[in-house]
Order: C-alpha cells, then structure tokens, then sequence
C-alpha cells in the first residue's frame, strides 16, 4: 500500500469534512477557568564546580582497629542511626518523608575504596549546597558474591562517622527501599 503525500493529507475532501461534522456534532467549548496552564517541572540546582580532592579529608575508615576482623564494620553498621541529643522524633518524620530528597547518589558498581570518597564528596557537596535530605543508593547486594551486601554495611558504617549526617534510616520503596539510605544533614557547616 502506498503512503499518502503530505499535499494528499493536507487535503481534505468537502464530503469527507460535511461527514465528520455531522458524526462529531455540535462542539461547545470549554470555559476558561477550566483550563490548567501548564507548568514546568522543577529545576534541579546547578551543581558547583567539583570540589578538588585537596579541600576534602579522608575521615572515614572502614571501622578495623588493629586488632579486630575485616568485618568490623559490617557487623556493627546499624539499619538507622540519629545523633546523639536529638529525638527519636526526628527519624521518624525522616521515614515518613517530612524532608523532600534534594539530591542523590547512587555506588552501584563501586569497590569499597571508590564508593567511600564518592560518599565524601558527594556529602561535601550537599552540605556547601545546604541540601537538608539526600539519598545514598548502595544496592542490597543481590549480584555480590555470596549475596552480602558489603557496600550496604560500609555505606552505612560511614555515614554513622561523617560529622555533618545527623541521621539515616532505609528508603521508602519507590526510592530503593533497604537498598537505600535516606540521610538527614545538618544545615549549618
């Protein structure tokens, strides 16, 4: 079958036109207070310039004091954490999604070196941007050897050493669920 030329389409024949108005009616239109203009998404925040590798220290450790196994780390990261002196309170409006995620960064793919000054930066950054909520994507370990979710573990260790995340608690399940952090920061550096 042969596809019509636009000059073909364009053209619309007198019959064909009195035979859809016919079939369609009468058309009454829609008063203007019924219309929604519509608006733009929202904006994401222009990102700094990366912040050189001078400027950020590496405080976190993988948890391994001298005397003690290379899973330190991994068997004492909690699934939540709130700093001390603040309310129990404050986890819980964190769950419920009282702060509107800012920012995200996801380690999937990451080795443990890697993952941890990405975190680093990645937290610098919010804390320079003044975000108040962002989302640390760690995977639940489902494609690891073994099925241990060490990024998990370790992500989570960290987050509990950084000086500027007042709380963590797992992801609401459309953002990841446990495989997930959704990390409070304090506002002020």
């Amino acid at each position: 079958m042969k596809k019509p030329s636009k000059n073909q389409t364009d053209k619309i024949a007198p019959d064909d036109a009195a035979l859809f108005r016919a079939a369609v009616g009468e058309v009454k239109h829609l008063a203007e207070q019924n219309r929604i203009t519509p608006r733009s998404a929202p904006r994401k925040p222009l990102l700094h310039p990366p912040v050189s590798p001078l400027a950020i220290t590496d405080t976190l450790s993988d948890g391994c004091p001298a005397n003690s196994s290379s899973d330190f780390a991994a068997e004492n990261a909690p699934d939540e954490f709130l700093s001390n002196g603040l309310s129990r309170m404050t986890l819980r409006k964190l769950r419920r999604g009282s702060w509107p995620i800012q920012d995200s960064l996801d380690l999937h793919g990451n080795n443990s070196d890697a993952a941890r000054k990405l975190l680093q930066e990645f937290l610098h950054e919010a804390t320079q941007r003044k975000l108040r909520c962002v989302l640390v994507i760690h995977g639940k370990g489902l494609n690891s050897q073994g099925g241990e979710a060490v990024l998990r573990r370790l992500t989570r260790h960290w987050l509990t050493q950084h000086q500027q995340v007042l709380g963590y608690c797992d992801a609401p399940g459309k953002d990841g669920g446990s495989g997930a952090a959704l990390v409070l920061l304090k506002t002020s550096l």
